[in-house]
């Protein structure tokens, strides 16, 4: 049994994606203690900027032809997809920025993408068992001041499960910069509220990410 675990966060001594990643881990590993944990840390090893403009300019000229540089990034796709490929079960830990993806896990994905095996006619994801672990610095849900803000959840959801079909479930903790930015001292009780409720959450999936799979082997 394998997990691949993927951490995209840039703080992580005090990344809470990366806690809760921790938390799902720990379950999975609780359910299969001699598993493997493949891990790809983004911010430790981020993907060169312009591996995935390599990967695919590769396409475009004959193998013999091809530069270090583009065979480097065709072989760093293929590692990407082999990990994901050979795990029984897919963890990501991926916070909001700037309202946006991060970076760093937009770089891995492009690049991933450019793998046969796991682009739009590829299907070696298909089913796979896969949790999401985002969280958001302020409150982006309905009704808020900033209520659509959050443009990285909903391409994370869209490129995992609908792109790559895995089954994902998605734990999520907004407000993580209360107590960390004063302004935001007002919500320290809701804020307390939704770290407990996303702290449940990852343990349940990390549960169900070890018995999905369990049920799949069996």
């Amino acid at each position: 049994m394998s997990l691949f675990r993927l951490d995209a966060s840039i703080l992580p001594a005090t990344s809470a994606s990366r806690s809760l990643a921790d938390l799902v881990e720990t379950e999975w590993t609780s359910s299969h203690p001699d598993s493997t944990v493949t891990r790809r840390d983004l911010a430790a090893d981020p993907v060169p900027a312009t591996a995935w403009v390599d990967a695919v300019t590769s396409g475009f000229v004959e193998p013999e032809q091809r530069s270090d540089r583009q065979n480097e990034a065709r072989a760093l796709a293929s590692t990407f997809a082999d990990e994901m490929i050979d795990a029984d079960a897919l963890l990501f830990a991926v916070p909001l920025y700037n309202y946006g993806v991060s970076q760093h896990f937009k770089l891995w994905f492009d690049l991933a993408y450019t793998d046969p095996r796991i682009d739009p006619t590829g299907t070696a994801l298909n089913g796979k068992p896969a949790t999401l672990v985002t969280v958001l610095g302020g409150n982006y849900s309905p009704g808020s001041p900033k209520e659509g803000w959050d443009h990285s959840t909903g391409w994370l959801r869209r490129v995992l499960e609908d792109v790559w079909g895995v089954d994902l479930r998605v734990v999520q903790r907004p407000f993580t910069l209360v107590g960390v930015n004063p302004a935001l001292d007002a919500f320290t009780d809701v804020a307390n509220e939704l770290k407990d409720k996303a702290e449940k959450s990852a343990r349940t999936y990390g549960q169900e990410l070890a018995a999905t799979r369990g049920n799949q082997v069996a």
